[in-house]
């Protein structure tokens, strides 16, 4: 697999692994055997780029990873990130971005993950009671201590991110974006090209429904937030068909899967894109890595964007309460 660079000097691997499903979410959590197997095999097909958060389990994922780095902590780039406040078993979050919090949140990672540097440290969400220049002056505090290499920002607007950009140079953004999510082509994404700053994408397969395996029949094993989720009513997976139908047409010219297709036009759009697909099933690994090798010609690419730009998609993204400090 190629490399990218996010930012000015971050280089990792064209698609990296988001690693959130591993732990919860999505069902019951993988045994960590699985788990380990599967992370094992994205790096032997060519992704360094793995990516958790202090959130998710909650601390669960990163003491996962720490198992995983215990054997290849040199060959990889890691990316947690702080910010979400949670109790195991709840969704309910609070935000804290206060820079006290910073720092513990940072040493805290580091103990679970193992390690005594973070390559790139995100604000999970954007707290807009707290002034985001004081939490970049305590993000750039630990990257002049070694503590992490570079700066990320989650879900944030283009005004915030120019703020903390003015204080530290931020090296990425990470927000949803997919053919049935692309709010971020408005405003936030030319703004991180005016700066110079790199763009993860998170749900690159629309949480699963840009495979084309879901319909209005789908019934969600327990643990599967999806099943809350307003895209992921009845009758929002029936209303939002037709842009898998798009994408099953270009799937089909080029004998492949649609999430193959899904990736591959967000790879298309841009050398400072890297998109984050996670998996539980190595299947669905080696299949979303080989969309790095797929080449979409310039009537694919008009196709997939110009007639999903027009279609209204049904339901919000996330719960009220999951909707905390999007666009912040």
């Amino acid at each position: 697999m190629q490399n990218r660079t996010l930012g000015n000097s971050l280089t990792v691997s064209a698609m990296g692994l988001g690693c959130m499903g591993l732990s919860e979410f999505y069902g019951p959590a993988t045994p960590d055997d699985d788990a380990l197997k599967l992370l094992h095999k994205a790096l032997e097909l060519g992704v360094n780029f793995y990516d958790t958060a202090d959130a998710y389990g909650p601390h669960s994922n990163e003491k996962l990873i720490a198992k995983f780095l215990k054997a290849v902590s040199s060959q990889v780039k890691i990316a947690s990130k702080f910010g979400i406040v949670r109790k195991p078993g709840e969704y309910a979050r609070t935000i804290n971005n206060h820079p006290d919090y910073v720092r513990t949140a940072c040493e805290d990672s580091l103990q679970r993950l193992g390690v005594e540097h973070i390559d790139l440290y995100y604000v999970h969400r954007i707290n807009a009671q707290q002034p985001i220049e004081d939490t970049m002056q305590a993000l750039s505090a630990l990257v002049s201590e070694g503590k992490i290499g570079h700066i990320g920002l989650c879900e944030v607007s283009a005004e915030t991110l120019r703020k903390a950009h003015s204080v530290h140079p931020v090296t990425a953004v990470q927000t949803e974006y997919s053919l049935w999510t692309r709010d971020v082509e408005q405003t936030i994404l030319p703004c991180c090209r005016e700066l110079g700053i790199g763009f993860v994408p998170y749900s690159p397969l629309g949480r699963g429904y840009l495979t084309g395996t879901y319909s209005e029949n789908t019934a969600f094993e327990p643990g599967d937030f999806r099943s809350s989720l307003p895209r992921f009513t009845p009758e929002s997976i029936a209303a939002n068909k037709a842009v898998v139908e798009v994408i099953e047409t270009v799937a089909k010219a080029h004998d492949c899967t649609p999430a193959q297709i899904a990736l591959a036009w967000l790879l298309s759009k841009g050398d400072d894109i890297v998109p984050i697909p996670g998996t539980k099933r190595m299947h669905y690994l080696e299949q979303n890595i080989a969309s790095a090798e797929i080449v979409l010609s310039s009537a694919d690419i008009n196709m997939l964007d110009e007639q999903t730009a027009s279609m209204k998609i049904m339901g919000e993204r996330y719960t009220e309460e999951g909707m905390k400090g999007l666009n912040a």
